[in-house]
C-alpha cells in the first residue's frame, strides 16, 4: 500500500481531480487510523479560474501552500465554521489544487461518526449515515483535519493517499464504476468559471453535494 508519490500530483489538475475519485485517503493521529474512499472532487487552477484562491497570481499567507511543491495538503477555514482539504497539484510556483468534497467511510467509521454526531455508525439514522462525509467540512471534521495540518505531505505518516488499502489488511478495492462530471459548488461569484465542468463524483453509492 505505497502512498501515491508526489509525481502523481504533477499533471493536469482537472485530470488529477478525476483520477482521485476512487482513491483512498488515510489519516493517522493519536494512535487512531481512519480511512475513506474519495467520492467527490473539484479542480481549481489559478490560470483563468476565477474560483481559485490564487486567481491572477494572488499570493497570501492563506494560500501560500498552493504555490509549494505538489503532493501536500492545502487546508483552509471558511465561513467561520469548517475546514476544507485540498491536494496541491502542478509544478511548484503554479498554484492549483484538488478539493476533496466528499468520501465514503472505509476504516474507523465508528470514530468518524462519533466526531460528527456523538455516537457510533450503527446508531445513526439513514440520513445521518448518508450525510456523514458528503461535504468538505464534514470530511475534515470526521478526519480531524484543521489548519494545524496545512502543508502536510500526502505521503504519510499523518496523512496519505493510496490506490488501495491492502497494506492495512483490507480487501482489494471494488471497481470505481461511472464517474459523473458537472459544475462546481458555491462559486456564483466566479464569472465564466461557474460553468467549468470541473467537479467529479461517484455515480453509485454516494450522494453528492448539490449545486446551488
Amino acid at each position: 500500500m505505497p502512498p501515491l508519490p508526489p509525481s502523481f500530483y504533477l499533471g493536469d489538475t482537472v485530470a488529477i481531480a478525476r483520477a482521485m475519485v476512487g482513491k483512498y485517503l488515510v489519516r493517522a493521529s493519536g494512535g487512531v487510523t481512519l480511512a475513506v474512499r474519495i467520492a467527490e472532487t473539484e479542480a481549481y487552477a489559478a490560470a483563468g479560474d476565477r474560483a481559485c484562491h490564487a486567481y491572477g497570481g494572488r499570493r497570501t499567507a492563506r494560500n501560500e501552500v498552493m504555490f509549494g511543491p505538489p503532493g501536500r495538503a492545502y487546508i483552509y477555514f471558511t465561513y467561520g465554521t469548517h475546514h476544507c482539504l485540498n491536494l496541491v497539484t502542478g509544478p511548484e510556483g503554479e498554484a492549483a489544487a484538488v478539493l476533496v468534497r466528499g468520501a465514503l467511510p472505509v476504516l474507523g467509521g465508528d470514530e468518524m461518526a462519533r466526531r460528527r454526531f456523538g455516537r457510533p455508525l450503527g446508531e445513526l439514522s439513514a440520513r445521518q449515515r448518508r450525510d456523514l462525509l458528503n461535504g468538505p467540512g464534514k470530511l475534515c471534521q470526521a478526519l480531524g483535519l484543521t489548519r494545524a495540518e496545512n502543508g502536510l505531505p500526502l505521503d504519510g505518516p499523518e496523512l496519505w493517499a493510496a490506490e488501495d488499502l491492502t497494506g492495512l489488511g483490507l480487501p482489494p478495492p471494488e471497481p470505481v464504476g461511472e464517474v459523473r462530471t458537472g459544475r462546481r459548488v458555491g462559486i456564483a461569484y466566479a464569472g465564466e468559471a461557474v460553468e467549468f465542468p470541473w467537479r467529479f463524483w461517484l455515480a453509485e453509492g454516494y450522494t453528492e453535494v448539490k449545486v446551488k
